[in-house]
């Protein structure tokens, strides 16, 4: 009877760490200010990914096996087309996280898929784990491309 007990609690216990856990995936989550560091590596990581300075960039990292990442593809993909006319257009590069570890161990990726925003100057901006959600992701991208639009 007391063991019944102990496991109903543990049940209890996993559940209530699986909702907390899954609440935050794919929310679009502000990263660290940018402290000014040398990171001649990082950057030319991303230059060798395609990021070009001077454009916001939707980072996406994937691979073929990562059913999730489909979803992702869509998602970015509308939210860049609807921003193709602001003043500073998003760019949309998706990386395979197999042919790319070096830059999936710099940006520090633990899980597929992962997005990154990256400002007109390569900065992190935000982070995504999982699939974003198209109104956060459209918002933080207005902002990162000096569009009023948001929605």
């Amino acid at each position: 009877m007391i063991a019944l007990g102990v496991l109903a609690v543990v049940l209890v216990a996993a559940a209530g760490i699986g909702i907390l856990v899954r609440r935050n995936e794919g929310r679009v989550r502000d990263s660290a200010p940018a402290v000014v560091v040398p990171e001649s590596g990082r950057s030319a990581l991303l230059s060798e990914a395609g990021v070009i300075a001077g454009r916001p960039t939707v980072l996406h990292f994937s691979a073929d096996w990562c059913g999730p990442c489909a979803a992702v593809r869509r998602v970015v993909a509308t939210a860049v087309a609807e921003l193709s006319t602001a003043a500073a257009p998003p760019l949309d590069l998706e990386v395979d996280i197999d042919a790319n570890p070096a830059l999936a161990r710099e940006l520090n990726v633990l899980s597929l898929p992962t997005t990154f925003l990256l400002d007109a100057t390569g900065q992190e901006r935000f982070r995504i784990a999982g699939v974003p959600k198209a109104p956060d992701l459209r918002r933080s991208l207005a902002e990162l491309t000096g569009s009023g639009r948001s929605e």
